[in-house]
């Protein structure tokens, strides 16, 4: 099979990637990709590629790529996520709204807010459609 992306080293590179091998200091991926890169230009197939440092066989073809568009240095790290994972519940202005409800008069009978009762006044305001006291713990940590 005819492949889409050659990896070609320059020296420089080609003495960078085998710095990172030997120091042994890097990221364990870091090194893997140096790794990936030098077997890809001495001609080694994905398939031996990926026996040989213990990954699956598109990881070669993802570094081999993101190498010939984007360089060295992204071939060495890992792919940035185009979009997050999840959504967030609470946007801008659901953490405005939780701020400020923190900062006003607990409800009667209690002497502060807590974390569930924040949670779930937001879900009676309708800030939220379902919110847990752990992501209110983690807004307000963020915040101070």
């Amino acid at each position: 099979m005819n492949k889409k992306y050659i990896v070609k080293l320059t020296s420089t590179e080609r003495k960078q990637l085998k710095e990172i091998i030997a120091k042994g200091k890097a990221a364990a991926y870091k090194i893997k990709h140096a790794n990936i890169l030098l077997k890809a230009e001495a001609s080694w197939s994905d398939e031996k590629i990926a026996g040989a440092f213990d990954c699956n066989v598109n990881t070669p073809r993802n570094v081999r790529q993101r190498f010939v568009e984007h360089g060295l240095e992204a071939a060495l790290e890992r792919k940035k996520q185009d979009a997050p994972s999840r959504e967030k519940i609470l946007d801008g202005k659901g953490e405005a709204h939780l701020i400020a409800l923190s900062c006003s008069q607990p409800p009667e009978g209690r002497a502060r807010w807590t974390l569930h009762l924040l949670a779930d006044r937001l879900i009676e305001l309708q800030v939220a459609n379902s919110l847990s006291h752990e992501t209110v713990r983690r807004t307000l940590k963020k915040m101070s």
